[in-house]
């Protein structure tokens, strides 16, 4: 690690679940933790431009100068609503729809913001994982099949690009822990029971080819032929 550091920092913004990737990564890496603390969108680069984060989950569009960035999913934009608004039964609304109807104002916490709409502000309009995140009794999340969709992205310093990075950044693309870098879909690594038994498998079959070589080798002709079907043969033959 860069500087003697005994954790990889993980920063990322609301609406990332970080969860299974830490899971995998604990398994994988138990010699150095990983802490992950959820960050604002507004704040969502700080920690990591002053070098106190490793790496981030962050919603684009950010400032890359400097970063190097591999876009990952694309999140449907969703109307968080009070209950009672008469738009908080539709299965979907368009950006058309919500023309006529009042924003609440953006908090830079999101939870505010949904705060502010189920006081009766307004609407607003959020990333699903947003939304899901904030979801409460007092509000709904209704898809707008028209908003422009948001993006997320891991992004990691280019001075700080070494190997805990690379194998975080394989973990998050799905690489196997044997995986070179660079490939995101190796095929998986045989258990050592299954390596066995393959191996055997396949030593039994050359065992059964080379014996078969040999018989033909010896005589020039082949085998001879036992059993009910050569018995018929021979009984034709007036054997």
């Amino acid at each position: 690690m860069n500087g003697g550091a005994v954790t990889l920092r993980l920063r990322y913004v609301a609406g990332v679940s970080p969860a299974k990737w830490l899971r995998v990564w604990s398994e994988r890496r138990p010699d150095l933790p990983l802490e992950a603390v959820r960050v604002e969108q507004h704040a969502q680069l700080d920690e990591l431009r002053a070098g106190d984060a490793d790496v981030a989950f962050v919603r684009l569009p950010v400032d890359q100068d400097g970063l190097h960035a591999i876009e990952l999913w694309d999140e449907l934009g969703v109307a968080v609503l009070p209950k009672d608004h008469p738009f908080a039964e539709a299965e979907s609304l368009t950006l058309g729809e919500l023309a006529d109807e009042p924003l609440a104002p953006v908090q830079p916490d999101s939870g505010m913001t949904v705060e502010l709409v189920a006081a009766g502000t307004g609407y607003a309009l959020l990333p699903q994982g947003v939304a899901r995140l904030h979801s409460r009794r007092d509000v709904v999340a209704v898809p707008v099949a028209d908003a422009e969709p948001t993006r997320i992205a891991l992004v990691w310093r280019v001075e700080r690009d070494d190997d805990d990075i690379q194998e975080f950044v394989g973990i998050v693309r799905g690489r196997r822990a044997a995986s070179s870098r660079g490939a995101a879909s190796d095929e998986p690594t045989l258990s050592p029971a299954k390596a066995a038994k393959l191996a055997a498998a396949e030593r039994r079959a050359a065992e059964r080819s080379a014996a078969g070589r040999s018989g033909t080798a010896k005589s020039g002709q082949r085998a001879p032929r036992s059993g009910q079907g050569a018995k018929q043969r021979h009984r034709r033959r007036g054997r």
